[in-house]
């Protein structure tokens, strides 16, 4: 099977999704593939509990790709062997009104993982510089100051956006949150099919949406926005990373992969000591319950 290595999948500088691969021959079959997977979501597992014991980090996975891209799957399959109260998902629809009283990154700051855990997005913050850059009159909803209608989004409305996402990301990583984002590239061709597949699947029906076609039509509009947003906020701190998404397992593989090869950097995520004297007294433990 293909060894892989994070950092060529890294987003770094001026981002053009065509010269990006949607799929990537990882020279395996399909149940190669997900035994690899199994033995990295195992070790994740792990890293996790280790996690928890040391206290001092979170971990915060950002997923965002097109409609089809495969984000529901991969999260039940990269994070099936998790203690279940070690990691919590969010996925974040359009805002309520409660939300829609508060800035635009309170309902995201609120879901932050506790120290100990993982906390993953189903679509994230970025939704704020993608979905509403396609359809710019969703921000008037938000009710800004000096916001009055659509004419009044400029360009310098969308660069401040920008820097204050990176402003909440810097913050919270200073705080010890380990952030992760992950853009599955899928192809248009691809995400066809898929859509296909949820008409022709009964059990599938359920999943289709004809507002999924009318966000099809903006297909490019997409694919700039998401260029520009990842360029603009892939820093080496927290960089984006380009998956192939056209094949489901290989996209999950190469995730998992990229998570316990960073996370595996932190050196210091350690189990604590036990404290001298508990540790001296261990044997005398035993005797006490065996004894009952």
């Amino acid at each position: 099977m293909k060894e892989i290595n994070p950092s060529q999948f890294y987003a770094e500088g001026a981002i053009n999704l065509e010269e990006r691969p949607t799929f990537l021959d990882l020279q395996a079959k399909e149940k190669k593939i997900e035994k690899e997977l199994e033995n990295v979501r195992e070790d994740l597992g792990e890293w996790q509990d280790v996690l928890y014991a040391h206290g001092k980090y979170s971990v915060l996975v950002c997923l965002q790709g097109m409609d089809t891209a495969g984000k529901d799957s991969l999260i039940r399959e990269v994070f099936k062997d998790f203690n279940s109260r070690g990691v919590v998902v969010h996925s974040f629809k359009t805002p309520t009104s409660k939300e829609l009283k508060h800035d635009y990154l309170w309902r995201h700051y609120i879901a932050l993982p506790e120290r100990g855990k993982f906390g993953v997005f189903n679509r994230t913050h970025y939704e704020n510089v993608l979905v509403t850059k396609v359809h710019p009159n969703y921000i008037l909803h938000e009710n800004i100051p000096g916001i009055d209608s659509v004419e009044d989004i400029d360009e310098a409305f969308w660069e401040k956006r920008y820097q204050q996402i990176l402003d909440f990301e810097k913050h919270i990583q200073a705080n010890g949150t380990i952030i992760f984002k992950f853009f599955l590239h899928l192809s248009k061709n691809e995400q066809k099919h898929r859509l296909l597949r949820r008409l022709n699947k009964s059990s599938k029906n359920w999943k289709f949406s004809p507002g999924d076609l009318k966000e099809r039509e903006l297909w490019e509009d997409y694919q700039d926005c998401y260029a520009e947003a990842i360029s603009k906020t892939s820093t080496p701190e927290t960089p984006w990373y380009i998956v192939p998404a056209d094949d489901k397992p290989s996209a999950r593989y190469i995730v998992a992969k990229i998570l316990l090869d960073k996370l595996s950097e932190y050196k210091d995520v350690q189990e604590p000591e036990l404290a001298p004297e508990i540790k001296e007294n261990l044997d005398a433990y035993k005797k006490m319950l065996e004894k009952e």
